[in-house]
């Protein structure tokens, strides 16, 4: 019986070993077949932590990966993570563990935490962290390439051009003297560089400007947006800045039925509605774009290309293209040119370095911005 096992034992190991390896092999003729046929070169998920349709901030990310998944030879999926953090992680694991992707793409500072424990423990796989960056000092983040955006600037000049509008009555409407309002998600470095960057640039404008500023404790309340936004409006603002992902949606109908104004934030929100709903187009002066829909498109070719730098943070303002105002809406296509050229005039400041704009990462007191 011994030697009948000693026989057949090493025989049967060998067996099972040839059966995996050739299980491993037609797996990967498998993957090869399928670059070769579809040409992908790359496979990218971007995991959304929470839900797309906030027409800002997730919709502009996933607005990103189909333009990549159409332009470039990358094969591209969008999961929505939901509204409940505690899934969060453990979705964001699967994906790096599934071996379905090369890049796993997320953003917030929210997902950072979770970003490092994963980055060291899936050294192989690449990462993106968007709006966020990983701390480098204290993490083994060298497989993780963070994308941080300079959002001040781009706030900074629409708060110039808003209050140049309240102060030479370019807004019809309004009562006299209105003054502006602000509405953030939460209390983040992330929101305060708008709000912060927004305020100097409106009292750069008309120092003894008044600016309101209420934080809505959520990015997905559109109806705490709007309560907000007419207590603001019933207080004497004009013309309201929000910075609040889905809840700046309830910002955007109050100005609208008030017959007050807006400037939206991340997406060109003036575009989103100027055909499915003018009335409420018409209440947006214009948005401070974050372009990180280009940021993804830009990371991925770098990746492509293999020259995207992980091990490292790299920061997008006005100057690279990474910020901006979006350029048309009802009240700016009729923007008289001497005031067209003042708003010109301070985006060069901005570019050069000349102007400053307080930051939400300086006041918190942190340099990681995460």
């Amino acid at each position: 019986m011994n030697a009948t096992l000693r026989y057949l034992l090493p025989r049967l190991a060998w067996t099972l070993l040839l059966l995996a390896l050739l299980s491993l092999l037609a797996h990967w003729s498998d993957r090869l077949a399928r670059k070769g046929n579809d040409k992908t070169v790359l496979r990218a998920v971007l995991f959304i932590n929470g839900t797309l349709g906030d027409k800002s901030f997730f919709d502009s990310a996933a607005k990103g990966m189909r333009r990549a998944g159409r332009e470039l030879p990358v094969s591209v999926r969008v999961v929505e993570g939901g509204n409940d953090p505690t899934r969060w992680e453990s979705a964001l694991a699967d994906l790096a563990d599934s071996g379905d992707y090369d890049i796993v793409l997320a953003g917030t500072f929210t997902m950072v935490p979770y970003v490092q424990r994963l980055a060291g423990e899936f050294p192989r796989m690449r990462f993106v962290m968007f709006d966020a960056a990983v701390d480098y000092a204290h993490c083994a983040c060298g497989n993780v390439h963070s994308i941080l955006f300079r959002q001040n600037e781009g706030a900074y000049l629409a708060g110039y051009l808003a209050a140049m509008l309240l102060q030479e009555r370019l807004l019809p409407g309004l009562p006299a003297n209105a003054g502006l309002g602000q509405v953030g998600g939460m209390q983040l470095p992330v929101i305060d560089d708008y709000l912060l960057g927004f305020g100097a640039g409106a009292r750069a404008a008309d120092p003894s400007i008044r600016v309101a500023i209420q934080y809505a404790n959520g990015f997905s309340d559109p109806a705490a947006g709007k309560d907000i936004a007419n207590a603001q409006m019933a207080a004497g603002a004009g013309l309201i800045f929000q910075a609040a992902g889905a809840t700046g949606q309830g910002v955007t109908e109050a100005a609208s039925e008030a017959h007050r104004y807006t400037i939206g934030v991340d997406l060109d929100q003036y575009e989103m509605y100027r055909h499915s709903n003018p009335q409420r187009a018409a209440a947006i002066v214009t948005s401070v774009l974050k372009n990180v829909d280009v940021a993804i498109v830009q990371a991925l070719s770098l990746a492509l290309r293999q020259q995207l730098p992980y091990g490292r943070a790299d920061s997008l303002g006005l100057a690279e293209g990474g910020i901006g105002l979006a350029p048309h809406s009802e009240v700016l296509d009729r923007l008289p040119l001497p005031l067209r050229q003042r708003l010109d005039a301070v985006r060069a400041d901005l570019v050069s370095g000349r102007v400053h704009p307080p930051s939400g990462f300086a006041r918190a007191g942190t340099e990681a911005r995460g």
